[in-house]
């Protein structure tokens, strides 16, 4: 052992492992900070220091979330209570069993690990104690990186309430444990225990952590959201949106406050960040659109998954693939300048659901009732561009339920009801922004101008475009703006800037049927007024 490692050990941890009744006698680096886990993790040969001082690593073959990997164990506590399905897909506690063993059998092989002690969620009367094990450093500087820092003083006391065990080096063994390959991804609520193996990507922790919270708060009357959020002179906006529809870019505005950009909770006083820090998609990273984010990228402490890095001068390639589409950097949230001290703010005035509609259907923006704020939030919807197969110009409409099925343990009801319960308790104002076509759908029209974008949802949330004048939509039903100061009027109808309006009723009518399609599997657990906020083709 070398020196700097011996000053490393002396950090014991409140709660051992064995008192866990976790054995193994591997050196355990408890808690470790940035610099020390960087040391360990470029000592071990697991990445790189990159020119500017991020730690650059590699994920291998796993550069995303392996899905179909995932399992819940089935037993009386989430029999009745997890919506079972393709997205929460069960494992018998007989197979759990044989796989924890397994994990614990491994870990008394390890000769090291790395234990966290984290908080999942800012707001200290709803945060989970977390306990992380990992085998590689960088892991451990990851999850310590995205989850919720304990203060010294808190990690003398901290007891572990979820155990999270994190081996990318462990083989499933299907026919064994009950799972579908050699990754496997197990989450046990009775046993309050994560078993994470075969795959090295690290935001599997970080969503675990997710969906953890995403089933403990709703009966305690908190709301879990995949969103962003931030402050501004009006109050809080929380914004939801599916990857590519600019929920990123456009809460990470110099102008507002930032209270986090992917994971939060509603609670009668607050929106608070699960996390303590971000996690933004890499590729082609914009210094001019993107600036505070592109920042990250040459500070020390940011983590870069698969980001193509010149081997001699140490420079970054944000705009190589080769290694992964989805490119990714891990940095605390105090490394963005207008970030939150307390990583949380008050109970939302506005919620942006955002879409980027490729048929070019709907509005540049649209004011929901809280029904169809509800309906729109069970859907889900956005529309991208289908495959990259040559000539095919049709989008592809995708619906993932409360924008973040993956992460939704319980029936998706559940979040939509309290999501309406809260707008209407709080007098939230909601609206739809489509940040995707106009002028006609992809292949013919154009993206939407930021710009009109920008200052529409500006309109929004200062209340200003609450004094315009709305018309209704033939087709969703919802109140859109004839005319907006600073916006061409042109594009706040969208069938007018479609040259050929035939094969806009079409489209339209096409569109509405899909949304139609998609919500049938919901009718029977929503009211009447949800039910009444369907789009009809006009």
């Amino acid at each position: 052992m070398t020196s700097w490692e011996t000053t490393t050990l002396t950090r014991s941890l409140a709660v051992s492992l064995a008192d866990q009744g976790i054995a193994t006698p591997a050196e355990i680096f408890a808690n470790l900070g940035t610099a020390q886990l960087v040391e360990h993790a470029i000592a071990r040969g697991e990445g790189r220091l990159a020119q500017h001082g991020p730690l650059v690593v590699e994920t291998g073959k796993h550069t995303g979330r392996s899905a179909r990997d995932k399992f819940i164990v089935r037993d009386a506590e989430t029999e009745n209570t997890v919506w079972w399905g393709k997205t929460n897909a069960p494992m018998s506690p007989e197979h759990f069993a044989a796989l924890k063993a397994d994990f614990l059998a491994a870990l008394a092989e390890k000769d090291r690990l790395y234990v966290a002690d984290l908080f999942g969620g800012s707001q200290p009367e709803y945060r989970v104690n977390v306990r992380v094990i990992n085998e590689l450093a960088w892991h451990n500087l990851f999850i310590r990186t995205m989850l919720v820092r304990p203060t010294a003083h808190e990690l003398q006391a901290f007891a572990p309430e979820y155990t999270i065990i994190d081996l990318p080096s462990f083989r499933a063994d299907p026919a064994k444990h009950g799972c579908r390959s050699e990754t496997v991804i197990a989450v046990n609520y009775t046993e309050k225990m994560i078993l994470i193996g075969g795959t090295a990507y690290a935001g599997e922790m970080k969503k675990g952590v997710f969906g953890l919270l995403n089933y403990l708060l709703p009966p305690k009357g908190v709301m879990p959201m995949h969103c962003s959020a931030n402050i501004g002179p009006e109050g809080t906006a929380v914004f939801f949106g599916l990857s590519g529809t600019g929920k990123t870019t456009l809460s990470a505005d110099a102008s507002r406050e930032l209270i986090g950009d992917d994971e939060h909770g509603w609670s009668d006083t607050a929106v608070f960040n699960f996390e303590g820090g971000c996690y933004a998609k890499m590729i082609r990273l914009s210094p001019e659109a993107e600036p505070e984010i592109y920042a990250t990228t040459r500070r020390f402490g940011t983590v870069l998954e698969n980001v193509v890095m010149d081997p001699e001068t140490r420079e970054l390639d944000l705009d190589d693939a080769s290694l992964a589409e989805n490119s990714r950097g891990a940095y605390p949230i105090d490394f963005i300048p207008n970030a939150t001290a307390a990583n949380m703010g008050p109970v939302p005035k506005n919620i942006v659901m955002l879409t980027a509609d490729a048929y070019g259907v709907l509005p540049p923006v649209a004011r929901l009732t809280p029904e169809q704020a509800m309906y729109h939030f069970l859907s889900g919807y956005t529309a991208k561009v289908a495959g990259t197969e040559i000539g095919v110009t049709e989008p592809e409409a995708t619906f993932s339920t409360c924008f973040g099925a993956p992460f939704m343990p319980r029936h998706p009801s559940v979040y939509g009801n309290l999501l309406k319960e809260r707008i209407a308790k709080g007098g939230v104002q909601c609206w739809l922004l489509n940040t995707g076509w106009t002028g006609g759908k992809y292949g013919v029209g154009q993206r939407m101008p930021i710009k009109a974008t920008r200052a529409l949802l500006n309109a929004a949330l200062d209340g200003s475009l609450n004094d315009v004048e709305f018309r209704k939509d033939p087709n969703f039903g919802f109140d859109v703006p004839v005319a907006v100061p600073g916006v061409d009027s042109a594009i706040l109808d969208p069938r007018a800037t479609w040259a050929d309006k035939d094969d806009y009723d079409r489209t339209a009518a096409r569109l509405v049927q899909l949304f139609v399609d998609n919500f049938a599997q919901f009718e029977a657990h929503v009211d009447e007024g949800v039910r009444k906020a369907a789009p009809q083709a006009a």
